[in-house]
């Protein structure tokens, strides 16, 4: 893969509303531990929707995950760690989209 060349996995999610603060606290910190276990995931980051625009179709958090390559996307969602931690996620949520792409630079 040439330098600089990267796969995002975004994850924007709606937690089911009876989770605790501390149950999706515990959550993100399970997804996050992630990046140390699969080594095809390179960072990782999350945030929750700041937008003043009121389009978040009540979906209230995003995670972001870099990749060298899509097969580094496909070892990581085939890693039992994931495979684990996803069957717990997933069914902590109400809503979930998972979008894999290349970014484009526009400007540097």
């Amino acid at each position: 893969m040439a330098k600089g060349v990267v796969v995002k996995h975004l994850v924007l999610v709606k937690f089911k509303t009876d989770l605790t603060e501390s149950e999706i606290e515990e959550l993100i910190k399970g997804y996050a531990n992630l990046v140390n276990l699969i080594e095809p995931m390179k960072s990782f980051t999350w945030g929750t929707d700041l937008s003043t625009e009121n389009m978040h179709q009540g979906f209230t958090h995003l995670f972001e995950s870099t990749f060298e390559s899509i097969d580094g996307v496909k070892h990581y969602v085939d890693h039992p760690a994931h495979v684990d931690f996803a069957n717990l996620f997933l069914a902590s949520l109400d809503k979930v989209i998972i979008f894999d792409y290349k970014p484009t630079l526009v400007r540097h």
